[in-house]
């Protein structure tokens, strides 16, 4: 029996809700103190695939500067605009299809952000497992980790993790909505 595909929201946000600033700042997220690299080293072994919003690959390369981290995965940027990029594959096509083709070609991919790609993505609850790792800080106003969408989505508590002043959130979309959640 051949493995299912997962896709995956891993993410940092705010106490408040999230996940930068209105000037597309993280630098709030860097000064809260975590332990060691948070658990991103175990996450990024098992991904093969990462999709990115236009704006957050953006934000990437210019932060990297040029040190790109997803060079071992194949790397997505969903865009508008068809482009040629440097480290990426410049997608512009209906994003249901595009889950769909992911699905069938990559095993664990990963969902980077931002927040009008992850809108998308709940719209056609598109997400198997959300990992949020939650911040000590309130921003007040920014970019929301979760807009409004037509639909609620139910999930299951998998686990949780603290990292010194992190906590990071695991859970996993039930496969049957009407079934109560093992702590319900």
């Amino acid at each position: 029996m051949e493995a299912q595909s997962r896709q995956v929201l891993y993410i940092a946000m705010s106490l408040d809700g999230y996940i930068a600033t209105s000037d597309d700042s993280l630098d709030w997220l860097f000064e809260v103190e975590g332990e060691g690299d948070n658990g991103y080293g175990e996450f990024i072994k098992d991904i093969d695939c990462v999709i990115l919003g236009r704006r957050t690959y953006d934000w990437v390369v210019r932060e990297t500067r040029g040190a790109f981290p997803y060079m071992k995965q194949k790397c997505f940027v969903l865009s508008r605009k068809n482009e040629p990029l440097e480290f990426a594959e410049c997608v512009n096509e209906e994003l249901a299809a595009f889950i769909k083709r992911t699905r069938a070609t990559y095993r664990t991919i990963w969902i980077v952000g931002g927040g009008e790609l992850i809108r998308g993505y709940l719209e056609l609850d598109g997400i198997d497992e959300y990992r949020i790792t939650v911040a000590p800080v309130i921003l007040g106003k920014g970019i929301k980790l979760f807009s409004e969408i037509d639909k609620g989505i139910r999930l299951s508590l998998a686990a949780v993790n603290r990292r010194n002043q992190f906590v990071e959130l695991i859970y996993r979309r039930k496969e049957n909505p009407n079934e109560p959640s093992p702590r319900e």
